[in-house]
């Protein structure tokens, strides 16, 4: 990684760069609303964002609740991809959840989106289960993916 780079917790004053690069990566984007409860409603939610010399270009949220972790989203901007960012956000969730000795982590992931699957599995993820048409925009099929990290 870049020296250039670097993690911090999503604070409100990223919320409109935020919301821009959601609708840059994903067909049904977070709300701005979506993410300020995110930050101030609910008690269980982190999120990291990733910078390059001071510009977002990506962030990972979870909900950690217990001992079991749920991914709720991460993304990278299309143009920074293929950098091995998506691994090290994700990465730094992990170590983050096993500070809060955490044991467990679930996400969904697409079922078309084998680039995803094939991150998730390098980084221990298995497959559970199949959500059937969980995605609205298109009624795709959601994987359920689940990783011990204890």
């Amino acid at each position: 990684m870049s020296q250039t780079l670097s993690f911090r917790y999503m604070e409100e004053k990223d919320l409109d760069e935020i919301v821009e690069l959601e609708h840059k990566c994903f067909t049904v984007p977070w709300s701005r609303d979506a993410f300020f409860n995110e930050l101030y409603q609910n008690q269980y939610a982190t999120y990291f964002i990733l910078e390059e010399e001071g510009k977002i270009i990506g962030y990972c949220g979870a909900w950690l609740v217990i001992d079991e972790a749920h991914i709720t989203n991460i993304a990278i901007l299309p143009e920074f991809r293929g950098r091995g960012l998506g691994e090290a956000l994700l990465q730094k969730m992990i170590d983050k959840c096993r500070e809060d000795h955490i044991e467990r982590m679930t996400l969904e992931v697409r079922a078309s989106n084998t680039v995803a699957q094939s991150l998730y599995k390098k980084l221990g993820f298995q497959d559970g289960a199949i959500r059937k048409k969980y995605y609205s925009d298109n009624q795709e099929d959601a994987i359920v993916m689940w990783v011990n990290i204890e």
